[in-house]
């Protein structure tokens, strides 16, 4: 496994329940769902090194 980078994150209190509880639903820690969810977006925007970005809403990848 990769060795992961440390740095303190300051979040709102409400932000932090909020993901808190959502983390909980995902059955993930508050720190394993933030990462989650900045991979997801990263790969999103296409700005993951190796994943190509999904095609638009309402577009199929096999469309010609």
């Amino acid at each position: 496994m990769a060795v992961k980078k440390n740095f303190p994150l300051r979040l709102d209190p409400k932000l932090h329940q909020a993901l808190e509880r959502w983390a909980a639903d995902e059955f993930r820690s508050v720190n394993g769902h933030i990462e989650f969810l900045l991979r997801e977006a990263l790969v999103r925007a296409g700005r993951m090194p190796g994943h190509a970005p999904p095609p638009p809403d309402g577009e199929s990848e096999n469309e010609n």
